[in-house]
């Protein structure tokens, strides 16, 4: 018998790094593949809806709550490391900086990006994550998935469809259990050196320590987003308990208990005003739930 807890109407403001969202009509959070397959079962029983969460570093989540099932998979945690072929496999709670602190502890090039992005390793592959020119995508092998139906799958990362903050997944009702990345073999010293300066760079520009989502909208490549928004004399604009960040501009911080309406309101302002002004739709990376 599984005795994984299932808790009704717990507040999602908790599962957010946004500290913002209603009541869960029901959550479960899995320690491992057992237990997600026991909740996915639970939910072709009940015929009721489900949704993912990781660190709920990407999401707004609207204050009536969600209906269904929410998994948070941010217990869900393990990590092998064949240090010699620069081979980590991580379940898909492991959150990014761990990984790129322990692949610089084993002297593995290749996620330095990534120490100071507070997403989970699933939720990077479902978003292709990615900074300093670099992504996810880059380093992925391959990734283990469960289907709403039960079905286990490899999914080889080539067959991922990745683009910018992109891949099939946003689009297939597939939880992903681990992720398999090839990193390449080097200086622990070096790669451990560059991985401290890319969170020190990541702690003088962005409000890391605020409660935030990281950056609200994706890059109209060639332009930042964050440019076009600070051009327009945005920085700091507040709308109720929500703020554009003082320090970098594609950040909404939640200032003041903001709620999901105060920060929504605020992404369409923005998305107005750059339309106006540039002509240009900037496109979110956050993603809404429950609207």
């Amino acid at each position: 018998m599984n005795c994984i807890k299932l808790e009704k109407n717990i507040s999602l403001s908790n599962f957010t790094t946004w500290r913002i969202g209603g009541p869960a009509e029901w959550i479960g959070q899995p320690k491992n593949i057992e237990e997600i397959k026991y909740l996915i079962n639970w939910i072709n029983k009940k015929k009721i809806p489900c949704n993912i969460i990781g660190a709920g570093s990407n999401l707004l989540i609207n204050d009536k709550g969600i209906q269904g099932l929410s998994i948070c998979t941010r217990n869900f945690k393990g990590i092998k490391i064949d240090k010699n072929n620069g081979i980590i496999e991580a379940c898909s709670g492991e959150m990014l900086p761990t990984l790129a602190r322990k692949a610089a502890a084993n002297g593995l090039h290749g996620l330095e990006w990534a120490v100071g992005i507070p997403g989970t390793i699933g939720g990077a592959v479902v978003m292709n994550a990615g900074a300093q020119g670099h992504c996810i995508s880059d380093y992925l092998e391959s990734i283990a998935t469960l289907s709403l139906k039960g079905e286990y799958k490899m999914i080889k990362g080539k067959n991922l469809n990745f683009g910018y903050r992109q891949s099939l997944l946003q689009n297939e009702s597939l939880i992903v259990l681990s992720a398999r990345l090839k990193l390449v073999p080097g200086h622990a010293d070096k790669i451990r050196q560059i991985t401290n300066e890319n969170l020190n760079n990541r702690l003088r520009t962005q409000p890391y320590k605020s409660q935030t989502c990281g950056s609200v909208f994706r890059n109209p490549e060639p332009l930042k987003a964050a440019k076009l928004i600070e051009e327009l004399g945005l920085k700091g604009l507040r709308l109720g308990g929500a703020e554009i960040s003082k320090m970098h501009s594609n950040f909404i911080i939640n200032a003041n208990r903001a709620s999901s309406s105060d920060v929504k309101e605020l992404i369409e302002y923005i998305q107005k005003k750059v339309f106006n002004s540039y002509g240009i739709l900037l496109e979110t990376e956050v993603k809404q739930c429950g609207f």
